[in-house]
Formats: C-alpha cells, structure tokens, sequence
C-alpha cells in the first residue's frame, strides 16, 4: 500500500509538533490545529492517500474513497509527520510513504 507525500521547506504550521501530539490529537483538531485541507479521490488499489505542500506552506491530503477510517488515520498521521519533518514511527506492512521531489 503506497501513500505519496511531498515535503517542502516552507511549510509553517505555528508551532513545532511532537510525534506524540501527532499521534495523540484526534484527527479532525490535528487537521484543523494544522490549517490542513482534505479533499477525496477515487484512486488505485494501492493508494492510501497523497499529500501536497503549497508553495505558500499550505498542506492538501488525500483521501481515497472506500479505504477503511483507521487506514486513513494511520496514513494521514504519518504523511504529517514527513511534511512536518517529525521523526515518526513507521508504518506498519504493506504500507508506505514515498517522497516525490519537488516539481519546481
């Protein structure tokens, strides 16, 4: 299971999270406290989700339809945490974060 994340350099969420606020906040704050948006996507088999970070420092997830909530959960944590560049646990198998370079 592959979720992609791009990080960028200018990401500015206010404050510097821990991997425990990140793994302890419920989701929708964490979300919220982070100024992040989420928007939905049919996507392949294998895909658990995406992130995008704005040139402006914005975060966008995505989240693929029919997938299982505590997939999302897990997934949309971890992708946080590489775009917020917090040392998280990893992902447990089959699943993934793969980093796509920047298009600039």
């Amino acid at each position: 299971m592959e979720s992609t994340h791009m990080s960028h350099p200018n990401l500015k969420c206010g404050f510097e999270p821990s991997a425990e606020y990140l793994l302890d906040t419920p989701l929708p704050d964490l979300l919220a406290a982070l100024n992040v948006k989420v928007c939905s996507r049919d996507g392949g088999p294998r895909f658990t989700g995406g992130a995008c970070v704005g040139e402006d420092g914005s975060v966008l997830l995505v989240r693929p339809v029919g997938r299982p909530a505590a997939e999302w959960k897990m997934v949309a944590r971890s992708m946080l945490g590489a775009a917020l560049r917090v040392s998280m646990p990893p992902l447990p198998e089959p699943y993934r974060l793969t980093e796509l370079p920047d298009a600039s």
